[in-house]
């Protein structure tokens, strides 16, 4: 059967390919993004998520599936702004809408960044949901020149949000599984920047070493996105997977699992 699917960052990378991956299954897919699809929204700011989930419900009366692909890899307070908030926040909006789903799914994409040393401050702040707290504590790092710190602060947020999240009220006990899938270097638009500075493809392969396979294409990760967005995967929830062609498997113990 058909399912309703609500993807953030649709017009781009991994967005893109999920949503084309979506339609050819049938499924109905609601993107949302800055401009050009199914909804115009500006996921930074609390009026433009709030906005965005209004519409949504506008166009539906039901939500099978929310899976969070927007987002910035450009150091600055949009990591706080989209990654961080863009998702968290646009989801909690939607989860009257999930919870009339026979089978809701919620999939946040999240990073092998978040694995890496970050900012305790932002990421504090972030869970705590103060957004203007951790906009401070953002600004401070990027004045003491640890803007590099950000992403992987966004990204560890939201792992550390799913895993809090999936077993809260109003989640599990309502059916709707919570979980993060989490790519290593990505081939997209956010990236093409990286890839064409040879100092920072070294320390980007140095920082994300990928033995299986190597970088991947956006169309890699978006199948993973699809079966965690399944009726049919019906016991998982609360996981971060790693879509990282053994990064993280490199980089951290056997023992940590």
């Amino acid at each position: 059967m058909p399912r309703t699917v609500v993807v953030t960052g649709a017009s781009s990378g991994i967005g893109a390919a999920l949503s084309g991956l979506l339609a050819e299954r049938g499924d109905q897919v609601l993107g949302v993004d800055l401009a050009g699809s199914d909804v115009d929204a500006d996921l930074s700011t609390p009026h433009g998520r709030a906005a965005a989930a209004e519409e949504v419900g506008k166009r539906t009366g039901h939500v099978d599936a929310v899976v969070t692909c927007a987002g910035t890899s450009n150091p600055g307070e949009a990591m706080v702004t989209v990654n961080y908030f863009g998702s968290t926040e646009f989801i909690e909006a939607l989860q009257p809408l999930l919870a009339k789903s026979e089978s809701p799914r919620v999939v946040l994409v999240g990073s092998i960044s978040g694995t890496q040393p970050n900012d305790p401050a932002v990421v504090e702040a972030c869970l705590r949901g103060d957004e203007q707290a951790a906009l401070t504590a953002a600004r401070e790092a990027i004045a003491d020149n640890r803007a590099l710190q950000l992403y992987p602060s966004s990204k560890s947020a939201i792992a550390q949000w799913a895993r809090r999240t999936s077993v809260s009220a109003g989640w599990a006990d309502a059916g709707i599984a919570v979980n993060v899938v989490a790519p290593g270097v990505v081939r997209t638009p956010m990236t093409d920047e990286l890839f064409a500075d040879p100092k920072m493809k070294a320390v980007m392969d140095k920082a994300v070493p990928m033995p299986l396979h190597g970088y991947a294409a956006a169309e890699d990760v978006a199948r993973v996105l699809v079966y965690f967005a399944d009726a049919a995967t019906t016991h998982i929830t609360g996981q971060v997977v790693y879509v990282d062609g053994g990064a993280e498997a490199t980089l951290r113990p056997a023992a940590h699992y």
